[in-house]
């Protein structure tokens, strides 16, 4: 039987951990060849590859930080290099900091937010599309809280609605070359970053009781969404953002 994915190739960005990492080793899961963006620690990019390989996968970890246009040109010209083409970009790689209220904004908790979590997406998705043919689907990691608008984190949740906006856009300029583009927007999702931020961590409880389901989220939780948006099942599916929050939004 043949897999979802087979002969496609997949870029992940912010792969290392999390959703990203599980959104890789689903895709490879499928039969797609995946390479695993990291940005800064190379063994979990690592890691992640062994598992996929071990699993009877195929992947390779290249680091980039993808705040930055220098290091998204190298890591599409080793795709190039390596593959010849893309044909599954996941725009997955952000950054959640600890909140900031209106009062306490600051020009650097601004640019830190929407460089990688806004800019990113616009420069990865540039510098990939002279990789991607016919039948390529793009999926951004947008979030619930892009409409349910949260008080305390005004930047992220701005953010995130652009990344919604992007996505829509994006979708009408690349439909006539048969590009789909759509988002995945996760509830409050289990990972080490939430785990690591005190404001989130310590409401993980009350945040479950929020949604219709009674319980946050897990890694594997988004990314099955992600391979279908991937995957031809998906072909006549574009500029939609799927909310995948247990019900809250």
């Amino acid at each position: 039987m043949s897999k979802k994915l087979e002969g496609k190739i997949a870029l992940v960005t912010g792969a290392s951990k999390g959703i990203g990492a599980a959104i890789a080793k689903h895709l490879a899961a499928e039969g797609a060849r995946v390479v695993v963006n990291y940005a800064s620690s190379k063994a979990d990019g690592e890691k992640v590859v062994a598992e996929i390989t071990k699993a009877g996968g195929q992947a390779v970890a290249v680091q980039a930080d993808v705040a930055k246009k220098a290091d998204i040109e190298r890591l599409l010209a080793e795709v190039k290099k390596a593959h010849g083409k893309l044909d599954i970009l996941v725009n997955n790689a952000g950054i959640f900091s600890p909140g900031a209220p209106l009062g306490q904004i600051t020009e650097e908790h601004f640019h830190r937010m929407f460089d990688l979590n806004v800019l990113g997406v616009i420069l990865v998705t540039q510098e990939a599309l002279p990789l991607m043919g016919e039948g390529g689907s793009i999926i951004n990691t947008s979030s619930v809280v892009s409409t349910l608008s949260p008080p305390g984190n005004p930047v992220y949740n701005a953010s995130k609605a652009a990344v919604d906006c992007l996505t829509r856009t994006f979708a009408r300029e690349l439909g006539p070359k048969k590009i789909r583009v759509n988002s995945v927007n996760p509830g409050l999702v289990e990972t080490e970053g939430v785990n690591s931020a005190p404001h989130l961590k310590d409401r993980k409880d009350e945040v479950a009781k929020m949604n219709m389901l009674g319980r946050i989220g897990q890694p594997d939780d988004i990314a099955p969404i992600v391979v279908y948006l991937a995957s031809d099942d998906a072909s006549w599916t574009t500029g939609e953002s799927f909310y995948v929050s247990g019900g809250m939004h």
